[in-house]
């Protein structure tokens, strides 16, 4: 049995006529939500707030008021007023020139000449002399000339002292110390001996030895002669 369609439920023949007025409803709605306007909604005039302008302060001017000095009282005016004459007469000052005339005679000072006072250096120790005392016979550098200086000193001692001597005193064997002082003066003299021994007439027989050293050359500071003081010390050796 062959069943058939009314043609008039068959809904295919309306499909593109609904799908045309689709269409144009969505344009419609489309178009009509573009072209709806919205207005801000207004609160009322509350005026215009400009929040950038800057605040300014308003410093009142202030005025310094003048200080009033004190007004002090008027001197009290004199009981009477006496009028005195001008009868002093002016004596003006002459005012004298410096200037010399050719008739006035010019003093002139005499110039007396000072004489330089001679610089006076005291004794020199030898050590720090800057020329040393020359013995006689010693030649070299300044170190050669101390080194001759001292030992041609011993060997005078060594040669003129009596080496008996402490053995007659009956001093204690042993070794036995004598200082001996003297000064080289300006003019190369032996001066101002000077001795302390173990015993007075040690003391004694040193100074007499040291007296017989010969002449020297005389010592220099800053190249002028001056007295230069020496000391050694001697050791005596008892049996």
């Amino acid at each position: 049995m062959e069943i058939k369609k009314s043609p008039k439920s068959n809904l295919e023949n309306f499909s593109k006529i609904f799908m045309q007025i689709g269409l144009v409803l969505a344009l419609f709605v489309t178009y009509k939500s573009i072209e709806y306007k919205t207005f801000d909604k207004t609160y009322g005039d509350l005026g215009v707030v400009n929040m950038s302008a800057e605040m300014e302060e308003e410093i009142p001017i202030t005025v310094k008021p003048e200080r009033i000095e004190p007004k002090s009282p008027p001197p009290p005016a004199p009981e009477k007023i006496e009028i005195v004459k001008d009868e002093e007469e002016i004596v003006e000052t002459v005012i004298e020139t410096t200037e010399t005339d050719e008739t006035v005679a010019v003093v002139v000072a005499e110039i007396v000449e000072v004489e330089e006072v001679e610089e006076v250096i005291e004794d020199v120790s030898f050590m720090i002399i800057e020329d040393v005392p020359v013995f006689p016979g010693c030649s070299g550098n300044k170190d050669e000339l101390k080194d001759c200086f001292s030992k041609m000193v011993q060997k005078h001692f060594s040669r003129k002292f009596d080496a008996e001597l402490p053995n007659e005193l009956g001093l204690s064997s042993g070794r036995k110390r004598v200082f001996i002082g003297f000064k080289i003066d300006k003019n190369g003299n032996i001066v101002n001996v000077q001795a302390r021994g173990p015993h007075p007439k040690i003391e004694d027989e040193v100074i007499k030895v040291m007296k017989q050293l010969p002449k020297m050359k005389p010592g220099k500071q800053r190249g002028k002669p001056v007295g230069v003081k020496y000391s050694i010390p001697f050791t005596l050796l008892v049996e």
